[in-house]
């Protein structure tokens, strides 16, 4: 019997194009122009990046290379960014093609992984190729779903990384959602990848129709009749109506995210599902970018007594969630809310987002798909890539918290999140609904609509952990000449000429403010110059003077104490409060955290103080006090108020100005006044002139040092990272040292502090749950302020944890030295949580111990948390020791593995 590839030479001599005309054939519909054009090229050879709207099938692509792949004999890997993602992938590849074919490999998961298709997520082909694994014989094709996740801040280098090391043999099939700068990314992919095909295709498959839900009246956005008409013209009527309703309601200043009036109530969630149900609206995804949002709209719809199901429709709900949570512990039911989240679903109504443990976000996906849950509330992670189309979107604001402040959505997150509406094959037509408010302009609804694109930037940038690879890989030399062929560096360089462009521009309006300054009686641009430096000594003046009082205010704040009272001068937050706990920090300015005595708690920094903070009593502050229990902030502000404290005093301000006696402030002045031109009658409007050259030649010195910056960047950042790990022993010269390959070993944002604490004996003789607990610190972060851990689990804790905040700040000073971005504090709040877990105790009193500590947890994050130290501590157990064979906590690092998968986290990874 003849082989896979002989049967695909010879049947393609025999028809031309027979392995496509035999994908086809699993399919009930024809394919779009895009896809077959696509998938031509891939059958001509070709490498491919397609761009088109979410929904509009681009996942066929993928799909045909995986059929090329077994077709040539060869092997596929489909990459996901999400496990998630990969996990639906697996099963419809197996659907397809039979589990004997398809593997699966997510870090949870490892289920056939020498099949010839294997989904994974893109960090596990990252890890392979590293290491140089055997698995990537045979490799023929790499599918990168989501290839735009490129430009994601935290793990976009990742994509970067793959597409750059991957055998030249390789075809790469990258698909994107549809991106501006398509055709620079093309490019860039020609110069890394050889000969690739950019398929751009910008129609949605099914249109999209926009409106504004305006208290219970809807109104079409555009005024132009049809989804794809004319959309620069807003609908009149929209527009009368809004100015109506606003011009009635009494604006209360002062509030967050502006003015917010009196008057005015959003519309009820369950009236807003009630009517899209009345006119066929549903299913529908509801964006709220709050997980508490997204669970008290379900409540509101149950307690509306909403019902979106037939009775025979709750019999097959019942039997879905049976099977799909048949494996979550019965004791952990009741904490995780089973039995609320079960009567929404038999309702036709649920929550989605990252709170919610595996197997109810899956449960509720499932049952979406099905079209038995009709109205889901969800984050914005539901956006991402994930199969869950609906007839409605709709956005409950345009405002959402992006890690650092409340921000508006940009029109890229506009569309990946409307993308969701209309259902291909389904729905003839989708439709997006913003509910209006008094913060929405319906002019900026429209511009988020009509700008469908949106720019793809790199976020690439090496890490330690890739340094140590290439360079143990490839040698110095040819490991700086591969970073530079990012696609970082790619649009750095791009930018370059436009730069250049803008310096010759503005040389030209140079020479004609030069000739617009001249003086008859002298040089002006020598009084310009005096007169500059002379502001400049003033304005130097000024910031010292400044600095004294920051650095006065500074000490006084860092001599606080847990219960004094201090006064908050001005502000807000003006009058007493009490400190609950200093907020000292060696590499920072102190932030207090306080309750006042209006009954607020939060963090205050120096600009709350003008001048030093004095003490002017004490109270007693409860050891395990909750800042955010509103009683015990009340208890606390009864404390402040009953004490008999003197009136503030009356503060005096000091001048800021430079000293009156600087002598070279002096000097210039008298220069100045001696100079010819300070006679010119005509002076100031020659100054004026001269600012605006000196201003303008202050832009071309930033434009000429950017340019600088630019060229080369990345190479010489890792020419740091280099010379940092020649100093500490973890590369010599163009090859790895023993510690460098433990380093190798070690993928984590955290990946030198790991390897750094393993050399230094810092976590040698914890026992498992100990060790869970300090290696929790490198990969937790918490989503929000967490209060002061005052006590460990066990001394030994305690030491490792404090050998690890040295080894920390000794490392971040270094970096800070080098000018590289400095590793991430270690965050304490997840090692309580950890620590019990890994000792067997139940989720109620994990969960329920992390809330007494301030740290209050759902049990999705939960799970993740726990995922995210366990895969480190696999990496632990695997790395090599910096001198030969395994470190000494390999051995715990297992044994806390193996303590951390029971319960729900056991349950979460099953595939």
């Amino acid at each position: 019997m003849s082989s896979p590839s002989e049967r695909y030479a010879a049947s393609r001599r025999r028809t031309g194009r027979p392995v496509l005309i035999d994908f086809r054939l699993g399919y009930s519909f024809d394919l779009d122009p895009f896809q077959t054009q696509a998938c031509e090229a891939l059958e001509d050879g070709y490498s491919v990046l397609v761009c088109a709207p979410t929904g509009a099938g681009k996942t066929v692509v993928g799909e045909f290379a995986v059929h090329l792949a077994l077709a040539a004999g060869q092997k596929c890997f489909y990459t996901t960014p999400i496990k998630a993602l990969s996990n639906q992938k697996y099963n419809d590849l197996v659907e397809r093609y039979g589990s004997a074919s398809v593997g699966l490999l997510t870090g949870d998961n490892a289920v056939n992984a020498h099949a010839p298709i294997v989904v994974m997520t893109t960090e596990v082909l990252r890890n392979m190729l590293y290491v140089g694994s055997d698995a990537l014989a045979g490799l023929g094709y790499v599918v990168m779903d989501e290839v735009h996740y490129l430009g994601d801040r935290f793990r976009g280098a990742v994509w970067e990384e793959v597409i750059i090391h991957l055998p030249a043999s390789v075809r790469l099939v990258s698909l994107s959602a549809t991106v501006s700068n398509a055709e620079e990314f093309g490019e860039w992919l020609v110069s890394v990848r050889g000969e690739t095909q950019v398929i751009v295709h910008e129609q949605r498959p099914v249109p999209l129709w926009q409106h504004v839900l305006v208290g219970s009246r809807m109104f079409d956005l555009f005024s132009t009749a049809g989804p794809d008409g004319d959309q620069s013209m807003i609908d009149a009527g929209l527009l009368r109506h809004v100015a109506d309703r606003t011009r009635y309601l009494d604006p209360i200043p002062g509030r967050r995210g502006g003015r917010m009036p009196r008057g005015w109530r959003p519309p009820p969630r369950p009236d807003v599902i009630a009517r899209l149900d009345r006119e066929g609206l549903l299913p529908a995804i509801t964006f709220i970018f709050s997980r508490a949002g997204c669970d008290a709209a379900v409540l509101q719809c149950v307690h509306a007594g909403m019902w979106l199901t037939r009775e025979e429709e709750r019999a097959e709900i019942d039997e879905v969630i049976e099977e799909l949570t048949a494996t979550v512990p019965p004791e952990d039911l009741d904490v995780l809310g089973f039995w609320e989240w079960r009567d929404g679903l038999r309702r036709g109504v649920a929550a989605h987002h990252a709170g919610l443990i595996p197997a109810f976000k899956q449960t509720v996906e499932e049952l979406f798909v099905r079209g038995l849950v009709r109205a889901v509330f969800a984050t914005e992670t539901l956006a991402l890539g994930i199969n869950m189309p609906a007839r409605t979107v709709v956005l409950e604001r345009l405002t959402k918290y992006n890690g650092e402040t409340h921000a508006d959505i940009t029109p890229g997150e506009y569309t990946q999140l409307t993308g969701r509406a209309g259902r291909r094959g389904i729905d003839i037509e989708g439709h997006a609904v913003v509910v209006w408010s008094p913060e929405v302009d319906p002019q900026r609804v429209a511009g988020l609509a009509s700008n469908r694109t949106y720019p793809l930037r790199s976020s690439f940038r090496p890490s330690y952990n890739m340094a140590v690879n290439l360079v143990d890989q490839m040698g110095r030399p040819a490991a700086r000449q591969l970073l530079e062929a990012s696609f970082a560096q790619f649009q750095a360089d791009r930018g370059v000429a436009g730069l250049l462009a803008q310096i010759r521009r503005n040389e030209e309006t140079l020479r004609h403010y030069e000739k617009q300054m001249a003086c008859h009686l002298g040089d002006f641009a020598e009084y310009a110059d005096l007169r500059r430096r002379l502001s400049e000594r003033e304005a130097t003046l000024a910031r010292e003077a400044s600095r004294e009082r920051r650095g006065a205010v500074a000490a006084s704040l860092e001599a606080l104490r847990r219960g004094d009272v201090i006064r908050v001068p001005r502000g807000k937050r003006a009058g007493l409060a009490v400190v609950l706990d200093p907020g000292v920090h060696p590499h920072d300015d102190p932030r207090p955290l306080v309750v006042t005595e209006g009954r607020w708690s939060g963090r205050l920094s120096l600009t709350d103080f003008p001048g030093e903070v004095q003490v002017l009593g004490t109270v007693r502050v409860p050891k395990h006090v909750n800042h955010r229990s509103p009683q015990e902030r009340r208890d606390l502000s009864s404390s402040l108020l009953a004490l008999d404290l003197p009136d503030a005093p009356r503060a005096t301000r000091r001048g800021s100005g430079p000293s009156g006696d600087d002598m070279e402030v002096l000097r210039l002045r008298r220069e100045l006044r001696a100079h010819p031109c300070h006679q010119c009658t005509d002076r100031e409007q020659h100054a004026r002139w001269g600012e605006r050259h000196s201003r303008l030649a202050r832009e071309n010195d930033g434009l000429r040092k950017r340019i600088e910056g630019r060229t080369g960047s990345l190479g010489r950042t890792f020419d740091r990272i280099c010379r940092l790990l020649d100093d500490r022993g973890y590369l010599a010269g163009d090859e790895g040292t023993p510690a460098g390959r433990q380093l190798a070993r070690i993928w984590s944002e955290a990946d030198l502090l790991a390897a750094e604490c393993l050399r230094d004996g810092a976590w040698d003789g914890l026992d498992p749950a100990e060790l869970a607990a300090v290696v929790s610190t490198l990969v937790y972060e918490a989503r929000r302020e967490e209060l002061l851990v005052d006590k460990m689990p066990s001394p030994a804790v305690r030491d490792a944890l404090a050998t690890t905040s040295r080894i920390w700040a000794d490392l971040r000073d270094d970096e800070v030295g080098r000018q590289l971005p400095p590793s991430r504090e270690p965050q304490l709040g997840f090692v309580w949580a950890i620590y019990r877990w890994a000792r067997q105790e139940r989720l109620d009193r994990v969960l329920a111990t992390a809330a007494e500590r301030g740290n209050e947890l759902s049990a999705g994050d939960f799970i993740r948390w726990c995922k995210q130290v366990l895969d480190l501590l696999e990496q632990l157990a695997l790395a090599p020791g910096a001198g030969g064979g395994r470190p000494p906590v390999a051995a715990t690092a297992r044994a806390a593995a193996s303590a951390i998968r029971h319960g729900v986290v056991a349950q979460s990874m099953q595939p």
